[in-house]
């Protein structure tokens, strides 16, 4: 079971001081069903891919805008990995914590051991982005240089690339 649940990371931000808007809504599992429901409306928000390497020893989290494109190759080259492919339920649950349509930068914070990796597209800084709080059912809006220091904070490492 993961240590930080959407009401962990709750109280983690607000003793953090970092400023944040809710919305709790049914579960959404996709960009496309949280359009449906009207949740992008509201602000952007972010497609979490969770990747692995060839060996299978190195994990990423990857936060890019909403409409963006990966391209997982050119992604590869960028970040100095080898073959990127994405992460299996059982990977993500260890690794970050969450089931699929879950999956959120917020994820690290049960990252014991602060292996992954979280590769964010540089077009996001100077934004406010809307994540998930380790849970589907709610989306929460806050400044990315919060997102980013609340990341590096807990212990993983931060990336930024131009995708």
């Amino acid at each position: 079971m993961a240590k930080y649940g959407k009401a962990e990371v709750y109280d983690y931000l607000e003793k953090a001081g970092v400023e944040f808007e809710k919305l709790e809504h049914d579960a959404v599992y996709t960009i496309e069903e949280m359009q449906k429901a009207g949740i992008t409306e509201k602000g952007g928000v972010c497609k979490n891919l969770f990747l692995r390497d060839a060996k299978g020893k190195n994990h990423y989290l990857v936060v890019v805008p909403e409409e963006t494109k990966v391209d997982l190759r050119g992604l590869a080259g960028k970040i100095g990995s080898t073959k990127l492919s994405f992460g299996s339920a059982e990977r993500l649950m260890k690794y970050l914590g969450v089931e699929q349509g879950s999956v959120s930068p917020l994820g690290v914070m049960n990252n014991e051991d602060d292996t992954v990796v979280v590769v964010f597209d540089k077009s996001l800084s100077g934004k406010k982005v809307g994540v998930h709080p380790n849970d589907n059912t709610a989306t929460l809006w806050l400044e990315f240089s919060d997102l980013k220091k609340v990341i590096e904070g807990v212990g993983n490492k931060v990336l930024m690339v131009q995708l």
